[in-house]
């Protein structure tokens, strides 16, 4: 795959790069015959990799490609107009590296200008700062062999819980992948196929036309298409990836806006087609009714309502699902040894919570009064 980019590192970073070289190069034979690693078993699979600006988180997530059991025919990073070194730790590590001439300004844009190339059965996504369990790709490809099946994703998990917003999506990811997708994915119906880390046919791919810049969702997008045309698409909780998430506030907003927005447009976009697919009719209006009339309650009625009848009690509306939210979230980081973790960043999630229903209310507002929003901004 060629790459308009020209771009060199200097010599300091030269010496950085080489030492990349030499770690992810052993003697592999050596190993084999000695017992220590498996034969090498690849996939018919392309593994897309946008990348604006990923010079420090990109390497994990090539190398944490380069170790799976099943690893890909192909890792192609799209430098998409990126000004730090991305492009050239990424080559350092021999992987394609695409440059378009111009910035196409969108993770879709980028992935894109890579599958024009793709000529393997399966594609796959993953973000420049993602990371994957070892046997990742693996779980994924199993999937795809079922009839009918276009996509699947796998179980997303913050690779840093430390801050209030890390702490915050901790405890909203372990909720919703313990929870909500595994009852989607019993109707066949997730409702996304997280933008962080899926996998797809490429020719069901290729067909919906790869990812859509029409909205600032385009995982949820592609989803909703590929359900709208009856392909399926499958959770697998055995298949774990680790994004980094948003670690202040300022990033946090930016992300949260686009998904709200992201959300309300395919909304919009795809109403029709969506009444017509059972189940996830109901689950885009669970979805939306979180994100309207419970963002009501949940930021004007329950303090109006606390004024009025002059009782503090009535903010415990705030946290009375407390109890039935921890049963899932438990369940979940019990076994992966993070009880504590989990309990001590209960409150981060409320917050982040609060903050989210603001964001969605504002979204909701500003697409239906004409003021959309359509600037991607870098964030999962």
């Amino acid at each position: 795959m060629p790459t308009t980019s020209s771009r060199t590192p200097s010599d300091p970073q030269r010496k950085l790069l080489t030492g990349f070289r030499r770690a992810r190069k052993p003697d592999y034979l050596a190993l084999v015959t000695t017992g220590k690693v498996r034969p090498r078993r690849t996939a018919p699979l392309t593994v897309i990799v946008p990348a604006y600006n990923e010079a420090e988180s990109i390497a994990d997530t090539i190398r944490s490609l380069q170790a799976q059991t099943i690893q890909p025919e192909e890792i192609v990073v799209v430098d998409d107009g990126s000004s730090d070194e991305t492009g050239a730790v990424a080559r350092a590590l021999g992987v394609t590296v695409v440059r378009p001439q111009v910035g196409t300004g969108s993770k879709a844009g980028a992935q894109n200008f890579a599958l024009s190339q793709v000529g393997t059965e399966f594609t796959m996504a993953i973000d420049a700062d993602t990371t994957l369990a070892p046997d990742a790709i693996e779980k994924l490809l199993a999937a795809l062999d079922a009839p009918g099946v276009a996509a699947a994703c796998g179980f997303v998990i913050p690779r840093n819980v430390g801050t209030l917003w890390e702490r915050g999506r901790y405890i909203e990811y372990l909720f919703a992948f313990s929870f909500y997708k595994q009852v989607q994915d019993y109707y066949e119906k997730p409702l996304i196929a997280s933008g962080c880390f899926s996998m797809y046919k490429s020719k069901s791919l290729i067909a919906h036309g790869g990812w859509e810049t029409r909205t600032l969702a385009e995982d949820m997008d592609l989803t909703w298409s590929l359900y709208e045309a009856g392909e399926k698409v499958r959770f697998v909780p055995e298949a774990f990836c680790y994004p980094i998430e948003p670690q202040t506030y300022q990033f946090m907003s930016r992300q949260l806006k686009r998904w709200s927005h992201g959300f309300v447009q395919n909304v919009r976009l795809h109403w029709r087609g969506v009444l017509g697919v059972p189940y996830l009719r109901s689950a885009v209006a669970v979805s939306l009714w979180d994100a309207t009339l419970a963002a009501v309650i949940y930021l004007l009625l329950l303090p109006v309502l606390a004024i009025y009848f002059r009782s503090p009690w009535m903010l415990l509306g705030y946290v009375i699902d407390a109890p039935a939210l921890m049963i899932p979230v438990l369940a979940a980081a019990i076994p992966r040894g993070e009880t504590k973790r989990a309990l001590a960043s209960m409150p981060a999630f409320f917050v982040l919570r609060t903050v989210n229903a603001v964001f969605f209310l504002r979204a909701v507002f500003s697409e239906l009064l004409g003021r959309g929003f359509h600037t991607y901004e870098k964030g999962h």
